[in-house]
């Protein structure tokens, strides 16, 4: 397969980031002051992946909950406080950017403003700088490919020709629809449960590296 790729694109939320527990014990906090109550097997399902537009309608749906806009901007300040706290760059992804010899990309459910402050707390915003891109720059998010082809055409690379990394089922939907090589990234602290089970699935950064040793400077360090 490293014959073949010309691009790589990140997810950001439990790709680049470890934010994905943080994002739950988020919403966890604010829906517990409204007197509901978050399983990890709902967020998993529900909201991994997805955008706030598809948060908000199933908190509407399956919550009773009509959130407005000081609502989500509770959220949000919540959020930052876990970030500012507790927001890491998933271990060894910082050794993978610092080496890649071929352009990589991020293409995120999140928004633009939330994506530059994750980026810039968790210390990997000098990686991405036109090289991101965002839900609000397509009319349909993950699991619709619109956002991995606005990213590769962008970035000017046919879609056989990207890899995609995902830890998302909306995502992984969103690559093969896309028609795009993908791999599963399971080392993220929100599916610590989960196990490596075929090729398509990863745990670790340093196992990456040496699958695709030909896309890094001097191979696998």
């Amino acid at each position: 397969m490293s014959n073949n790729i010309k691009l790589i694109i990140f997810d950001c939320d439990g790709v680049l980031i470890d934010s994905e527990i943080l994002s739950m014990k988020a919403w966890q906090a604010v829906l517990s002051r409204r007197h509901r109550t978050l399983s990890a097997a709902y967020f998993t399902q529900h909201f991994l992946g997805k955008s706030m537009q598809h948060v908000l309608q199933c908190l509407a749906d399956d919550f009773s909950l009509a959130f407005t806009a000081a609502d989500v901007d509770e959220f949000h300040h919540e959020l930052q406080q876990q970030f500012r706290r507790d927001l890491h760059p998933t271990p060894g992804i910082e050794t993978v950017l610092s080496h890649l010899q071929i352009p990589y990309c991020l293409a995120t459910s999140s928004s633009p403003q939330r994506t530059r402050f994750a980026l810039k707390t968790s210390g990997l915003a000098h990686y991405f700088g036109n090289n991101r891109f965002t839900r609000d720059e397509v009319e349909h998010g993950k699991p619709a490919p619109d956002l991995f082809l606005h990213a590769a055409n962008t970035m000017q690379v046919a879609p056989a020709h990207c890899l995609v990394i995902e830890d998302s089922e909306a995502g992984l939907q969103a690559a093969r629809a896309a028609n795009m090589p993908y791999l599963h990234y399971i080392g993220g602290t929100h599916l610590k449960a989960c196990t490596v089970n075929g090729r398509d699935t990863f745990d670790n950064w340093n196992t990456f590296r040496r699958r695709f040793a030909p896309l890094f400077k001097n191979g696998p360090q």
